[in-house]
């Protein structure tokens, strides 16, 4: 039971990741005309993509195994320093100007570089490992 919710986490957090970045997260900002919106409501996006991540990283760590999820916890820990790190930097540079030296969209784009990387990893989980 556990590894079959496993399985379907895995396969739901990985496709959610990719779709977030790929056309949720670009359409929220094509069609919403205040940009400061539709940033707030990616930001929640991404908030619980960390959530679903961190939950399923906790589930592969409860199987036997565990040791075979090294990409799906990178991915995890990624996400994880993308919340609760970079996003008080950007958040910082967006109220002040800049923070640590660095832009709002400097910091934009390394947390989305970060998710790109943390969407990679999960690719190449997947790629690499047999769910069943």
């Amino acid at each position: 039971m556990l590894r079959s919710a496993f399985r379907v986490l895995v396969v739901l957090w990985a496709g959610s990741l990719w779709s977030l970045a790929a056309w949720v997260a670009p359409t929220l900002f094509y069609a919403q005309s205040d940009r400061h919106l539709a940033g707030v409501v990616a930001a929640k996006l991404f908030s619980i993509e960390t959530y679903v991540g961190l939950a399923t990283a906790v589930l592969a760590i409860l199987l036997p195994g565990r040791t075979r999820f090294l990409w799906l916890y990178f991915a995890a820990a990624l996400l994880a320093v993308n919340e609760w790190l970079l996003k008080r930097a950007m958040n910082a540079a967006h109220t002040h100007g800049a923070a640590f030296g660095l832009s709002f969209g400097a910091w934009h784009g390394v947390s989305a570089a970060l998710y790109v990387v943390a969407c990679l990893a999960m690719l190449v989980s997947v790629w690499k490992e047999d769910l069943r």
